[in-house]
């Protein structure tokens, strides 16, 4: 049986039909519906039935969704399609297709893609890290994605940054209501806002890292900062869930020199006398949260 994967986006609804063994068979992208949310169901259905007829044969569904459904109502939660919270998803979008569908959010559909057949292939544990707008990961252990009885394995940037300095006190306030979390410094508007709080001028996450390659001292130095800082962060996940391999995706993934320094950092905090996780880039990159969707029917 082929394996469909849905990518469900607040702009755009991805879909592809995978093999048994991974191979791509088909893909289509389409718009989402703006604040429709029974549109957006539609769209899904719509899509699943085209990618079915393209190959000639009916699949097993995965959707990955930008929220998550929580395990005390089942409704989904914290999506940036405001649309679609506090709604029913998975069970309208069963009684729609008629037949099982599995949800996972983005992060967690990520980090199965890279563990299945990506970057972090044949590795036991793995910890796949989004860091762009805002800063999630997902756990999968053995190929199979850790949820958690409150749904909310991974959920890294919403901890405190550790062994804070006390330049970093108390941090800047947090959309969920924290100061100081993770994702306020690792995110790309919170290196634009410290590289902003330290030299008065607004760069955008790219130009620092642009202008930090060709010899600016000021731009070198808030990259300096965040590897620390990622470091510090990532020695957190390392001493608790001792993943194999790390894959860093997202936006600020794309900055290089963060596969080779953030490891040379990170063993001054961790509880080790060697560390031998590895910190690698991703395979399939923005096709991740697809095909992990279809990878969610992997067993």
């Amino acid at each position: 049986m082929i394996r469909i994967g849905i990518d469900l986006g607040g702009t755009k609804i991805e879909g592809i039909a995978l093999s048994e063994t991974g191979e791509e068979l088909f893909r289509n992208r389409v718009a989402t519906p703006q604040g429709d949310y029974r549109a957006t169901l539609q769209t899904v259905s719509d899509l699943v039935t085209q990618l079915e007829k393209a190959v000639g044969e009916k699949g097993s569904i995965g959707v990955c969704t930008p929220g998550a459904l929580s395990p005390a109502s089942g409704l989904m939660r914290n999506s940036n399609s405001v649309c679609m919270n506090g709604k029913p998803v998975l069970s309208d979008l069963q009684q729609l297709l008629h037949r099982d569908i599995r949800i996972a959010n983005d992060a967690n559909c990520f980090a199965l893609s890279e563990a299945t057949d990506g970057a972090a292939i044949d590795a036991a544990v793995v910890f796949g890290v989004i860091v762009g707008t805002g800063t999630g990961a997902g756990v999968v252990i053995d190929n199979k994605v850790l949820l958690g009885p409150n749904a909310i394995a991974g959920e890294w940037g919403h901890n405190p940054l550790p062994w804070p300095q006390d330049s970093e006190l108390p941090g800047a306030e947090c959309y969920c209501g924290k100061h100081g979390c993770i994702e306020t410094w690792l995110s790309g508007p919170g290196m634009v806002r410290d590289h902003e709080l330290h030299n008065n001028v607004f760069l955008d996450a790219e130009t620092i890292d642009n202008k930090a390659r060709f010899g600016d001292e000021e731009a070198d130095e808030t990259l300096e900062r965040y590897e620390n800082r990622m470091a510090r962060s990532l020695a957190h996940v390392i001493n608790i869930l001792d993943p194999d391999v790390i894959v860093l995706g997202g936006g600020m993934g794309n900055i290089k020199r963060l596969y080779k320094n953030v490891p040379m950092i990170w063993g001054d905090y961790i509880f080790s006398d060697v560390v031998n996780t590895k910190l690698v880039s991703p395979v399939h990159g923005d096709s991740s949260g697809v095909r992990g969707a279809a990878w969610l029917w992997n067993r």
